[in-house]
């Protein structure tokens, strides 16, 4: 039988994802890393990217926004600002998104910010790309 642990993914509202799972693949600020059942505990921060997660089931994909992971004791435990599932992502919203982050960093204002607009763009494309996993 294969070996399972649990993945619990929260953000400051609600708990999206709390399940057995084989493998979770997740973005690391160093870059993404792979978490096994009985993996070493240790404590990570995550950037903007798609966590993967293997369950006995199937694959789930999940855009996030960066946050922190903890691995311990057979859980694994990600805290986040945002994180959509896959199959909830709304596609024509994130379109929008996009072309709003597009607009803003292509008027070359000094009132825009810039950071921010760069930060929304890389959101919107990940949300984009985790959209199409379904």
């Amino acid at each position: 039988m294969d070996k399972t642990f649990i993945l619990e993914i929260v953000t400051p509202v609600k708990v999206v994802c709390k399940e057995e799972v084989l493998h979770v693949k997740a973005p690391g600020v160093g870059g993404y890393f792979g978490v096994l059942y009985n993996h070493a505990p240790f404590l990570t921060a995550l950037r903007i990217g798609v966590i993967e997660a293997k369950t006995p089931t199937g694959m789930h994909y999940y855009a996030t926004s960066g946050g922190f992971c903890e691995v311990m004791e057979n859980t694994m435990k990600i805290l986040v600002e945002t994180a959509e599932p896959a199959v909830e992502i709304d596609i024509e919203r994130a379109k929008q998104a996009r072309d709003r982050a597009l607009a803003r960093l292509e008027k070359k204002s000094p009132d825009i910010d810039v950071p921010r607009a760069q930060g929304a763009l890389a959101r919107a494309i990940n949300r984009l790309e985790v959209a199409e996993m379904r």
